[in-house]
C-alpha cells in the first residue's frame, strides 16, 4: 500500500469516492499537478477541469469538477469540490443550452457583481462542455 495515495472527492453533499489509487491528476489554480504517494504536504485551488485518477499507466476515472481546494499529504489527496460530475455523465446538449441561457443573462446584466457572478458560472458551464469532448465547437 506504501505506492498508492489514498484519493478522497469531496462535494457539499457528500464523500463521493474514496479509494487507493497510483496517481491523481488535480486541475490546480496555477496548473495541473500529479500526485503520487510521498508527495510534498500541499494546499491548492482548484479551477473549473477534470481530475484524472490513474491505476498503473492508465486512467480508470475522469471526473469534472467545478472548482474548489484540494489538500496533499504524503498518503493521501482531498479534493473538496464545489460540483462534480463524472465525465461520461455530462449531457452536453444541457450544458450547450446553459451556456447560450448564461449568455442571454449576461447580456441583461446591469451591475458589475451580477455580471461577474454570471461570467463565473459561464467560465464554468464552457470548462464542462470542454470536458465532454466538445471543445471543437464552431465560434
Amino acid at each position: 500500500m506504501a505506492d498508492k495515495v489514498e484519493f478522497e472527492l469531496v462535494s457539499p453533499e457528500k464523500l463521493l469516492t474514496s479509494q487507493p489509487v497510483d496517481m491523481v491528476v488535480v486541475p490546480g489554480s496555477e496548473g495541473d499537478f500529479g500526485v503520487l504517494a510521498g508527495h510534498s504536504p500541499m494546499i491548492s485551488t482548484v479551477r473549473p477541469g477534470v481530475i484524472d485518477v490513474y491505476e498503473g499507466d492508465r486512467i480508470v476515472d475522469r471526473v469534472f469538477v467545478a472548482g474548489g481546494f484540494a489538500e496533499v499529504t504524503e498518503t493521501r489527496c482531498t479534493v473538496l469540490a464545489e460540483e462534480a460530475v463524472p465525465v461520461a455523465e455530462i449531457d452536453r446538449a444541457k450544458v450547450e443550452q446553459a451556456i447560450r441561457d448564461l449568455g442571454e443573462d449576461l447580456e441583461d446584466a446591469k451591475a458589475d457583481d451580477e455580471r461577474a457572478r454570471v461570467e463565473a458560472k459561464l467560465a464554468i458551464a464552457r470548462a464542462k462542455l470542454d470536458a465532454a469532448g466538445a471543445s471543437v465547437t464552431a465560434h
